[in-house]
């Protein structure tokens, strides 16, 4: 059961997609839109009045709050305004899905009598309409999901001070916060695809727009948990007590997060311009990972006494500058590809980064080559330690059922 239908790509305006989304360190790929929902139609002869009346409130006011906000709330704004938009539609979300979910309840025959319309951002097809309440709660959680991601991007552009710094900085109180959010964020994905994914028929899966697919939804929650190490690892750049184990294990914790991002991603029909641009972030993201992976532990092969080590070491150390160029290109196809972007001002580990790759690259190289003959050193970069991955989505559960 739960009919469905989709509107074609060109049957009208109600997806909108901006020019231009300013500046991103998190991306976003646009925000799904609900449609209006007739409750009262579908409803009327089965639950009380005042319920359906409620029902339809907590809905109303996200559409009109999404309607109004969405087309653009992937835009740097203020972060004043921008932080309590995102807040309220969030909260606006939690306040409606414990009611929303008592159309579920005991495998109620009220799960497929209303109609829900939602406007796509990555698929083919411009809405997607289901008979199916799961195919709400499937669609409030990555709306969740995708407003905190919003707000984790907002804290980490960096910002003027007045204290006499020169450079644009992130506050460490932001970044903290920026982890915090990430793992919520990968909370409701997961949540997303282990407890209402498999309320779904496979038949019905496939009827799912491209946007909920599980690819996406599991590329989606890998991301944010890449994005927590990402901001780990520039803290203990910043703290002169982190070793370099410390830096090389986070590196290569990163390295899988977006290598599995990557791999979910593969073969989904992205579309839209947001789909597309999606692919190339985490290309990039995955890039620049190896790239830090790859400084780290080849300073840690260097600090080893034999010839064997040392070449060892020019080989990621080459290997990571290498990366570090792809990556570069990476990120400028990213921010060219529409809607287009701009890469904030660099802070954390992409600052250090970029300062120190080239620079000890080259010293390395110079060196160990003086000492050792070409033909010694390897030309194939060593493999990178594997590390079992340390940080885990928030164990999100859905909300019980309200009295009501």
């Amino acid at each position: 059961m739960g009919c469905f239908a989709s509107t074609p790509k060109d049957s009208g305006g109600n997806r909108r997609k901006p020019t231009s989304i300013g500046e991103v360190s998190v991306y976003v790929p646009g925000l799904r839109i609900p449609r209006p929902v007739e409750f009262l139609q579908s409803l009327e002869d089965q639950l009380p009045k005042n319920l359906v009346e409620r029902l339809t409130a907590l809905r109303t006011r996200i559409v009109v709050m999404a309607n109004q906000e969405g087309p653009t709330i992937t835009r740097t704004r203020r972060k004043t305004q921008h932080g309590s938009t995102l807040s309220d539609l969030h909260q606006a979300l939690v306040d409606y899905l414990p009611v929303l979910l008592g159309l579920t309840k005991d495998g109620s025959h009220l799960q497929f009598k209303v109609q829900f319309n939602w406007v796509n951002q990555e698929d083919e097809e411009e809405e997607t309409a289901m008979s199916n309440v799961w195919y709400e709660v499937l669609s409030v959680l990555h709306l969740m999901a995708m407003l905190q991601m919003s707000q984790a991007n907002l804290l980490l552009l960096p910002r003027g001070f007045s204290d006499g710094h020169t450079h644009p900085k992130v506050s460490e109180e932001n970044r903290r916060a920026s982890i915090d959010i990430f793992l919520k964020a990968a909370g409701y994905l997961d949540c997303a695809v282990k407890h209402v994914l498999p309320q779904f028929s496979a038949e019905q899966r496939r009827s799912l727009p491209v946007d909920l697919a599980e690819g996406v939804l599991r590329a989606l929650c890998l991301q944010a948990l890449g994005q927590g190490v990402d901001i780990q690892l520039g803290m203990a750049i910043d703290n002169s007590k982190a070793t370099l184990a410390v830096k090389r294990r986070l590196s290569c914790e990163m390295v899988k997060y977006w290598q599995q991002a990557q791999d979910n991603l593969m073969n989904l029909p992205l579309a839209n311009g947001w789909g597309e641009k999606h692919r190339l972030f985490v290309k990039w993201k995955y890039v620049e990972a190896k790239a830090a992976a790859y400084y780290y532990h080849g300073l840690i092969l260097d600090e080893g006494n034999t010839e064997k080590s040392h070449g060892m070491a020019v080989a990621a150390l080459q290997a990571a500058d290498e990366c570090f160029k792809e990556s570069k290109k990476a990120s400028e196809a990213f921010n060219a590809s529409s809607p287009t972007s701009r890469t904030p001002p660099l802070f954390g580990t992409l600052k250090y980064l970029t300062e120190k790759i080239p620079k000890d690259t080259s010293s390395k190289v110079r060196i160990n080559r003086d000492l050792y003959s070409y033909e010694k050193i390897m030309e194939t970069a060593p493999t990178l330690p594997d590390f079992a991955l340390a940080l885990k989505p928030d164990e999100y559960q859905l909300p019980l059922v309200e009295a009501s």
